[in-house]
């Protein structure tokens, strides 16, 4: 009888596989955001309820403490119904009274990102504004945190530029929301009287915290880019494309305060990348020069008559200890030390402890 052959080729079943496997993850996903949109109602109709009882019938605060006694006999399996978590029920409920924009808006964020909101964000238009953020831009609860704690609402569009008279309506509009001012470099540590060339290196080894930063669109294109004109090089500092604005955007990085000669040299600049590297739809190309400091004025004035799209943004870094502090540092091996030495004293304290069986 003939060997029959396999009705799955290896590469069909693979295929079969993977399709299978995307369907599960598809499912997966629209599972939790369907399990989060109920969450979310429930605890904003929890929270409603409290509120209600609490203004029309003069509850006091304590019915918090015995609804989650109750509520947690009733329910052990679940760790939701803590006094701690039913106050930010009655907070969520208190910030949020529609509840069309609840079930519209916020059932799209995990409940851990409105906790941290409603501790640290008062104003409910900043509050809509992150919420809008992590929903757009898909942020972990730590991101929206480093988010908040970084003032990124306070910086967005703050940026002094050219671009309303330079740059088409709606593009004009969203290229200015997508600089900041100022930038926020704290995960890089370099002396003030480090040269470009560090800052660039800087950036580009945690080129991962330098995007989160830019914001959503960004695509690193290249350090140090070069072009050529007329048989002589030039070289880019940072060169980007913003999937967005359809865009090259140019970063020239100053370790000092602005200088009107920036503003010409970026003018030069992208003019060349419009010319040498933009095709067919492309916009065009924007440039944002970083400086340490700049002077208001000085910068308008720099920008006045410019055709080219240009913004001038400042920065701020986690600066390095002077070395007279640096030295009264301990050491890593001096660190370790003193762990080791911690953690034998406290398993004697354990073992001389009342009430310990020796």
């Amino acid at each position: 009888m003939p060997r029959q052959t396999s009705l799955f080729p290896e590469e069909h079943y693979n295929t079969f596989l993977s399709d299978l496997k995307s369907r599960i993850r598809r499912s997966q996903v629209l599972a939790a955001t369907a399990l989060n949109k109920e969450v979310i109602l429930l605890y904003w109709q929890i929270g409603g309820e409290i509120l209600k009882r609490q203004k029309q019938q003069g509850w006091g605060s304590k019915v918090i403490d015995r609804l989650a006694k109750d509520l947690k006999q009733e329910f052990p399996d679940i760790s939701g119904f803590s006094p701690r978590n039913l106050k930010y029920m009655r907070s969520f409920a208190e910030a949020y009274p529609d509840q069309e924009i609840v079930q519209q808006l916020l059932h799209k964020v995990p409940w851990g990102h409105h906790v941290r909101l409603l501790d640290s964000v008062k104003d409910p238009q900043q509050r809509l504004w992150y919420i809008h953020q992590t929903i757009e831009n898909g942020w972990s609860r730590n991101v929206l945190i480093l988010q908040i704690d970084s003032g990124l609402y306070q910086r967005q569009g703050e940026a002094i530029t050219n671009f309303e008279t330079t740059l088409p309506s709606p593009q004009s509009d969203l290229a200015q929301q997508l600089i900041k001012d100022p930038y926020n470099f704290d995960f890089l540590t370099i002396s003030k009287d480090a040269q470009e060339r560090e800052l660039e290196r800087g950036l580009i080894e945690h080129i991962r915290d330098f995007l989160l930063e830019l914001g959503v669109g960004f695509s690193f294109m290249g350090s140090q880019y070069p072009l050529e004109i007329d048989g002589k090089e030039y070289r880019l500092d940072l060169l980007f494309y913003h999937a967005r604005l359809h865009s090259y955007v140019v970063l020239d990085l100053k370790m000092g305060e602005f200088e009107p000669a920036f503003s010409g040299q970026m003018n030069f600049y992208i003019s060349a990348v419009n010319h040498t590297l933009c095709t067919e739809g492309d916009n065009p190309t924007i440039g944002i020069i970083l400086c340490r400091s700049k002077s208001k004025t000085t910068v308008e004035f720099a920008l006045d008559t410019l055709r080219n799209p240009i913004g001038v943004s400042t920065y701020r870094l986690g600066e390095k200890l002077p070395p007279q502090y640096q030295k009264g540092l301990p050491t890593a091996e001096q660190l370790e030390m003193e762990l080791e030495i911690a953690i034998q004293e406290i398993g004697e304290w354990d073992t001389e402890a009342p009430g310990t069986s020796g």
